[in-house]
């Protein structure tokens, strides 16, 4: 499903036209990434839980050659889903 799919389901169950179902997905999800960016974490319960994590910087092998790399620390994002997601999954 993308976007736009999810979209379209959120403007129909919700009785909205499609236009709004789009401006209010990309609202949520605008300022998950916002809440993010800051370090917070972001807890939809049911649903799961964003949040930033730290990579560190580490070496690597680069797999053409077998020399050894320095890959950088970063940061990145990470899933945790919640109770009723993994039940509905399993």
């Amino acid at each position: 499903m993308r976007k736009p799919d999810l979209a379209a389901i959120i403007a129909d169950k919700a009785d909205i036209s499609a236009d709004k179902a789009q401006q209010a997905l990309t609202a949520i999800l605008d300022e998950i990434t916002l809440a993010l960016s800051r370090g917070e974490t972001v807890s939809l319960v049911g649903f799961g839980t964003f949040e930033r994590r730290h990579r560190a910087a580490r070496q690597g092998k680069n797999p053409q050659s077998g020399a050894t790399i320095q890959i950088a620390a970063s940061n990145t994002v990470g899933f945790r889903a919640g109770k009723a997601l993994r039940e509905a999954v399993s």
